[in-house]
């Protein structure tokens, strides 16, 4: 086997085994969840905090009404807080190191967050579009 073959197999099997831990359960984060986009024009990676409730089904809520919060519903709310920052690192010390509140109380989804920074960090230097995950 030749060794593009052999990164072609690796790669896909990374894939698979992506896609496969991406549907397990997970529990959500009562701290709130965030919604990460990129601004190419000032290349900034923009993380916003919301804030929501769990209900007794382990679903999101708007605290506010008490409805589950879709995940691909238009967002019309405005975020609780804002970070912005030139890279994944710049913006990941901002939401988890110093003093006053921490926006994460769960570290499966801290990974999740520096996972998806990254990410948009990469789309920003390559001028690829961004879609979180």
């Amino acid at each position: 086997m030749e060794r593009h073959d052999i990164q072609e197999d690796w790669l896909r099997s990374i894939q698979c085994l992506d896609a496969t831990l991406s549907k397990r359960s997970i529990e959500l984060d009562p701290e709130g969840y965030f919604l990460i986009r990129i601004e190419p024009i000032n290349k900034e990676l923009i993380l916003e905090h919301y804030i929501n409730n769990i209900d007794s089904q382990g679903r999101a809520v708007d605290p506010q009404t008490g409805k589950p919060i879709a995940c691909k519903a238009i967002n019309t709310k405005k975020p609780n807080k804002i970070f912005r920052g030139r890279s994944a690192k710049e913006v990941g010390i901002q939401i988890s190191e110093g003093k006053g509140p921490l926006y994460l109380s769960r570290l499966d989804h801290a990974l999740y967050i520096g996972r998806e920074l990254q990410r948009a960090e990469q789309c920003l230097k390559t001028d690829e579009e961004y879609i979180q995950d």
